[in-house]
């Protein structure tokens, strides 16, 4: 099972509508897909009540002991990717979850308070020797500032692609129980969350490729 999870100390940079919309994308993809919400926050919570498809599952932790038993639990249930959605700090519970993440994406808004905010989570990110990718979110849809973000994040790290434009579509899925590429198929947000998630599952595919697709050891 791979494990990818969204991580950043920045408040407001949409991991939770991002962990939604590629869980979603996966599962139409014919993967099995779980979400793990590890932010008290509950954002994701309160999208699965609204959602009427009992799929993707929706699973909590609290608690960094139960990560470990967790991801075990939907690796054995045949789970192909769990997506872990944590809160806005770089606690005990964020240091677990990356430490059992194949993959973790780091979200950040095209602003220098967002990119600075990013710093310390990847510094754990490399202390604890993961793999990670930043992914430039709610961006404009031009400008100079997205370029000079996109140059700035590429100087430190991997830069997913494409960039997640801040567009209704999101937050229209989110309240209707749905994921972007439901809710607006044919719409240019489903476009770049169908795209985000072709190129982290040809990273995923890579890990298969060398013998690294299980549970990390290191959980």
């Amino acid at each position: 099972m791979h494990v990818l999870a969204l991580v950043t100390q920045k408040g407001g940079s949409g991991k939770s509508t991002l962990s939604v919309g590629l869980a979603v994308a996966a599962m139409q993809s014919a993967e099995r897909v779980a979400l793990v919400e590890a932010d008290a926050q509950g954002t994701i919570s309160k999208w699965k009540a609204r959602r009427e498809n009992p799929y993707p599952c929706v699973e909590r932790a609290t608690d960094p002991a139960e990560i470990e038993p967790l991801l075990a639990r939907l690796s054995a249930e045949g789970v192909w990717l769990a997506i872990i959605d944590t809160a806005a700090t770089t606690n005990s519970l964020a240091m677990r979850v990356i430490a059992c993440a194949d993959l973790c994406l780091i979200p950040a808004r095209p602003s220098p308070a967002d990119i600075e905010a990013a710093i310390p989570t990847l510094i754990a990110i490399r202390r604890l020797n993961r793999r990670f990718a930043f992914v430039l979110n709610q961006t404009p849809t031009r400008g100079c500032r997205l370029s000079e973000a996109a140059t700035s994040l590429s100087s430190i790290g991997a830069l997913a692609l494409p960039f997640i434009a801040q567009r209704n579509d999101h937050q229209d899925a989110l309240g209707a129980g749905l994921g972007v590429t439901e809710f607006a198929p044919a719409g240019r947000a489903s476009d770049e969350i169908g795209s985000l998630w072709g190129w982290i599952a040809g990273h995923l595919e890579e890990l298969d490729d060398h013998g690294k697709g299980t549970l990390k050891e290191a959980c």
